[in-house]
């Protein structure tokens, strides 16, 4: 089993910056993609950013030009650097990790979610 952790979240005033990251532990023989995605109140889970095993990534077009993924692999963790904040980006920020152990198949975690709120 694998366990993902999100850290970093909080409240910040519109503009501001925030950096959350999200750690994965457990049985771990490789990761391949790792993500951000949000849902706020009322609304459906969007794609904020997500990252290959390889660096390529990807972003939600909400978010292109102000948010920025990257991960450590030594560290089994990924990061979401959040500029230029907007009250719209106010959600729960939850990580998505794909790995495999030893039996290499390929399965999908999810962790709790942590919450940014961005005051106007």
């Amino acid at each position: 089993q694998v366990q993902v952790v999100e850290s970093g979240g909080g409240l910040v005033q519109a503009g501001g910056s925030l950096r959350l990251s999200c750690a994965a532990t457990g049985s771990i023989f490789r990761i391949y993609d790792m993500g951000w995605y949000r849902q706020a109140p009322g609304k459906q889970r969007e794609l904020v950013a997500t990252i290959t095993s390889g660096d390529s990534t990807n972003y939600g077009d909400s978010v292109k030009g102000r948010f920025t993924i990257s991960r450590d692999n030594a560290k089994n963790t990924v990061y979401l650097q959040m500029n230029s904040l907007k009250p719209e980006d106010t959600a729960v920020y939850s990580c998505n990790v794909r790995s495999s152990d030893w039996d290499y198949i390929t399965r999908s975690f999810w962790g709790q979610g942590t919450q940014v709120t961005v005051s106007s």
